[in-house]
């Protein structure tokens, strides 16, 4: 391909992708009409290869996963997207016609498919390793946002989707778990993950507290409860597992808690006071998305407790991950 300056790139492959509020790409800012009535909802994410992602991974599959993991917090703050902003560092081996336009058209495909456009960023040469940040904006009915910090006493405590997956598909790509038939499966959950947006709704008028489960569904539970003044039980044989991870832990009780603490899951957390629990469950129907309750929040600030089928408490080395 031809030397294309940062100009040219971004007219090539991002300005088609702009939404109105981007205003071409042609401007240093991007312009975001206030909705009435509703509160902007902001959150950000960055992706490292070699962190996040491996660096041969498909560009499409990247693009991807970097919009869906923030379209994922914005679900679990009940709100709809309104756009977003991209900051791509890119080495040398990777400004290639092909590669840009891989990438372009993921993420192209996921704006289309999640009704979240482009309105702006920056790209960067960097020696590597590739990065990655995007910051998404939301809307929410003013007040309304579903807090990480609201959970009570009472509450039941629920996830989307199945746990684990992602996590274990790393474990599989790494060569450290056997998967058999369901390899595809964990391997296809690692590499895009499927946040929950369509239960954004339900989580507004439903649930007292949500967060997206990134880090691994023991830690993130444990970090929902300290911010909340509460503490958490979980019964794991509640915790929905896919055919596949039950696979894996089946052969390999390690299995276990690396699908409990691994995290890339992308399911939503959520808490939902008793009154609203069955009505939560037939809008989350209604939204084609499963969810299933696990557990519920207890009065105390010690670690959530996560029990085994005989109610013997698991203990994790660590419960999630973490940069640090």
């Amino acid at each position: 391909m031809p030397h294309l300056g940062e100009d040219d790139l971004i007219a090539r492959f991002f300005a088609p992708l702009a939404g109105e509020g981007g205003l071409g790409l042609k401007d240093d800012a991007a312009l975001i009409a206030g909705e009435p009535g509703c509160d902007l909802v902001v959150t950000c994410d960055a992706l490292v290869a070699g962190v996040h992602f491996f660096a041969d991974d498909p560009a499409d599959a990247i693009a991807a996963k970097a919009l869906r993991v923030n379209l994922s917090d914005l679900a679990a703050k009940g709100a709809r997207c309104k756009g977003f902003v991209l900051a791509l560092a890119l080495p040398p081996d990777l400004r290639t016609e092909a590669w840009l336009g891989a990438f372009a058209r993921g993420l192209g495909d996921d704006i289309a498919s999640y009704a979240c456009p482009l309105l702006g960023g920056d790209t960067v040469s960097t020696p590597g390793p590739l990065t990655i940040s995007v910051t998404a904006f939301g809307a929410v009915l003013a007040g309304r946002m579903v807090p990480r910090t609201g959970a009570r006493p009472g509450d039941l405590i629920y996830v989307s989707g199945t746990i684990g997956d992602a996590a274990l598909g790393l474990q599989l790509r790494l060569g450290k778990v056997i998967a058999g038939q369901g390899a595809e499966h964990l391997l296809a959950r690692y590499l895009r993950p499927q946040p929950r947006n369509a239960l954004a709704a339900a989580l507004l008028d439903h649930a007292s507290a949500a967060m997206d489960v990134s880090d691994g569904l023991a830690g993130d539970l444990a970090k929902m409860m300290r911010v909340s003044g509460a503490s958490a039980e979980v019964e794991v044989a509640s915790v929905p597992f896919s055919p596949a991870a039950r696979a894996c832990v089946a052969a390999d009780r390690g299995a276990l808690k690396c699908a409990l603490t691994g995290g890339d899951d992308y399911e939503i957390l959520a808490t939902i006071p008793p009154q609203n629990a069955s009505t939560f469950e037939a809008r989350a129907a209604d939204a084609g998305v499963a969810v299933t309750r696990i557990g519920h929040v207890v009065r105390g600030d010690e670690t959530p407790v996560f029990r085994d089928a005989s109610g013997a408490p698991l203990t994790f080395m660590r419960a999630s991950f973490s940069h640090f």
